[in-house]
């Protein structure tokens, strides 16, 4: 690792409003629309005004352009705006590029969004149809000839290789699944609120790319998700509890690829979270076992397992006994997507799960983890990504 820079981002700024819509299907609406509902939720949730925002970061994948979602939302002047690209890997970054614009100074308030009709409108699981030419387009060159087309795809052949490695059988996946699907079922926001799944109906999931089982990969999801980012000081003043920025990163490994990069010697890890991990643990002065609950994103099971490994809460080839043992559920050594995930409540590109790591913070959580003060949360794995440590304000 060649990153030697000292640090001063951590303990400057906290997340003091998270707002949502509904996660459904056919949400019926525009997307501009569920972007400004989400915003004004996560306003009103700080006890902040259209007025008090001067800065909004978002997804370079978002349709909402920051300035017509500052008009339609009543917010006036902005002196910052910024976007994050690859896909679900920007989700922290954006509260990262919030907090580095209100240590720095340079604005006061930060709204982070992200919406889309990923279900009744453009849906990524669908794969890619055409590519525009482009330096992107010309590396996917390489693997769409021979099919990979779709993200259940290309992580199908991580996850293969991972199996293949360690000895394991697709029903290693699993418990992530099942406990993704039973916090979830205690959640009334939701969408597979009250279905559980077990073991046994994991494992009898159709094949969608083997060795991922439709119950391997997250759902498809309308709907919006809105956070809002300040100083820690004015944080103290406002409704609820701040949480803490107490660390941020981003990270893209060698030869790093979006989902495809097949050609490096390994491929059991994410190496991209790695250099996330590294940061997170290192500007945190926190170790795995001082966390009391994650959010780990989860579009996919098998890369949930990995992020395990990458962060040190288990060795190598050990995250599927982990799991196995109850470790991922409530009341386990380490909580895993107690809001339900993506899997289980809505795939908001991770947007969703910073949420949840507010309320667990707040202690505010359907499903809280009894004295959870130190939270991690990650981005997108497989791309460029980004991760979050959110503690108490202790």
């Amino acid at each position: 690792m060649s990153l030697h820079r000292a640090d001063s981002l951590g303990g400057r700024a906290a997340i003091v409003g998270i707002g949502a819509t509904e996660f459904s299907k056919a949400s019926g609406r525009s997307e501009l629309k569920l972007a400004v509902e989400a915003v004004q939720a996560a306003l009103d949730d700080a006890g902040l005004t259209p007025a008090d925002v001067d800065g909004m970061v978002s997804f370079t994948m978002d349709t909402n352009p920051e300035i017509t979602v500052a008009q339609a939302a009543g917010i006036g002047e902005l002196s910052f705006f910024s976007r994050i690209h690859y896909g679900g890997g920007a989700a922290c970054a954006t509260v990262q590029q919030a907090a580095m614009a209100v240590a720095t100074g340079v604005a006061e308030v930060v709204v982070c969004y992200r919406a889309f009709n990923e279900r009744s409108g453009h849906r990524f699981g669908s794969g890619l149809q055409a590519r525009q030419p482009s330096a992107e387009g010309v590396a996917m060159g390489w693997t769409m000839p021979f099919g990979l087309l779709t993200p259940a795809s290309w992580v199908a052949l991580h996850a293969a290789r991972y199996l293949h490695t360690y000895g394991l059988t697709p029903d290693a996946f699993g418990p992530v699944a099942v406990a993704d699907r039973r916090h979830a079922a205690t959640n009334p926001a939701a969408y597979f609120y009250e279905r559980p799944i077990t073991l046994e109906e994991h494992a009898a999931s159709r094949w969608i790319v083997e060795p991922l089982r439709l119950l391997d990969c997250c759902q498809e999801t309308d709907g919006g998700q809105a956070i809002v980012v300040t100083s820690v000081e004015r944080a103290r003043d406002l409704p609820h509890p701040p949480a803490v920025v107490a660390a941020a990163a981003q990270g893209a490994g060698r030869a790093q690829e979006a989902m495809t990069s097949f050609y490096r010697d390994d491929l059991t890890g994410l190496p991209e979270m790695g250099v996330v991990a590294w940061q997170l643990w290192r500007t945190s002065g926190l170790r795995p076992d001082e966390v009391d609950t994650a959010v780990l994103y989860d579009h996919f099971t098998p890369f949930v397992l990995m992020q395990l490994e990458e962060f040190g809460f288990c060795g190598k080839g050990e995250a599927a006994d982990f799991a196995a043992g109850g470790a991922l559920e409530l009341g386990g050594r380490l909580p895993v997507n107690t809001h339900g995930g993506q899997l289980g409540e809505a795939y908001l590109h991770g947007m969703n799960g910073i949420a949840e790591g507010v309320r667990q913070v707040r202690g505010s959580s359907v499903n809280q983890v009894v004295g959870a003060e130190k939270v991690l949360v990650t981005a997108g794995t497989g791309v460029p990504t980004s991760g979050l440590v959110l503690t108490a304000d202790r």
